[in-house]
């Protein structure tokens, strides 16, 4: 069995040495359409990945913790730089924050914790993955992203992502890009594929479903995961391609969902709460629930329903 894991591979588009936007996959799933209530803040998104540029000027103010479990500077634990760009570019889609210049992320004032679980060349030791999960569980998260996977089912991994769950944290991961297209075969990646997760597949910007993006039974909703703008390394940008995109839109609209649907019913919502108030904000997009799961996230859906249809109607559309 393998005991190692990696990024989910992905494709550079492109680099930028400078932008001013708001990407359009943030713009896709209704993110600033939530800002004027919240912008995550009290919400702490642990992101394991390969680091993240702790000076990228997008992200500042945002990282509160950080640890290194890789073998990168000497497994020094207190430097969890990212020298690979993947982590980075996950970190810009939940979280950065556009001043003049820059991106800017779906959840632009959650505060993030940044476990260096994969090294420069985008590799990991399964040990690593679950410390880093174990840390996020003690430092008490809201919601872990992994954008990483490796083909083999491994128990003490799966153990490890439970006591997350059961701890009332959501866990959201990407589904893989081994996929080929076809929704009538399955491809299988850890771990995206554990039922505990929230799996997430991807589309591209004309909403159609994404040809490398797994399709299996587990797949719970998709987002934007192709030509994606965020942060990279050394304070620049970069448009990349792969579930690994998708999945800090997810991240980041969880983050959002958590405070509004608090708020709304005045009590600390359970975990499996959360998850179907983050169901209740997708929309189909035609594909098969092997590709697309519930559809894609749409914060907004709520509303656009209730333009539409009578109280009664929304409560039996969306099934409550």
């Amino acid at each position: 069995m393998e005991r190692n894991m990696r990024i989910i591979p992905y494709e550079v588009i492109a680099h930028a040495e400078q932008v001013t936007e708001t990407p359009t996959g943030v713009e896709m799933i209704q993110a600033p359409q939530v800002w004027d209530t919240t912008k995550g803040a009290g919400i702490i998104v642990a992101i394991l990945d390969t680091g993240c540029d702790t000076d990228h000027p997008d992200l500042q103010g945002r990282i509160t913790k950080g640890r290194n479990f890789t073998d990168d500077d000497q497994s020094n634990p207190d430097i969890y730089e990212d020298y690979n760009g993947h982590g980075t570019h996950v970190a810009g889609t939940i979280a950065a924050i556009q001043n003049n210049t820059g991106v800017v992320g779906v959840a632009p004032e959650v505060n993030l914790l940044i476990g260096k679980v994969l090294n420069k060349d985008g590799s990991g030791q399964i040990d690593w993955i679950i410390q880093g999960i174990e840390y996020a569980i003690e430092q008490k998260v809201d919601i872990i992203s992994m954008s990483l996977g490796g083909p083999d089912d491994v128990p003490e991994l799966h153990e490890a992502i439970q006591k997350a769950v059961n701890s009332n944290i959501l866990v959201i991961c990407a589904a893989g890009n081994e996929g080929d297209n076809d929704s009538n075969t399955d491809e299988y990646g850890y771990p995206g594929y554990y039922n505990e997760v929230i799996s997430v597949g991807a589309i591209n910007l004309n909403r159609q479903s994404s040809e490398f993006s797994n399709s299996n039974n587990e797949v719970d909703l998709v987002a934007p995961g192709e030509n994606i703008l965020s942060t990279y390394l050394d304070g620049k940008y970069a448009t990349l391609s792969g579930t690994s995109m998708a999945t800090p839109h997810v991240s980041g609209a969880m983050a959002l969902i958590k405070v509004t649907a608090n708020q709304s019913f005045e009590r600390e919502l359970t975990e499996p709460e959360l998850y179907a108030q983050l169901i209740k904000r997708t929309i189909p997009l035609g594909d098969s629930p092997r590709l697309e799961g519930n559809g894609m996230v749409y914060l907004t859906a709520q509303e656009e329903l209730a333009k539409l249809f009578k109280p009664q109607t929304i409560a039996r559309l969306l099934n409550i």
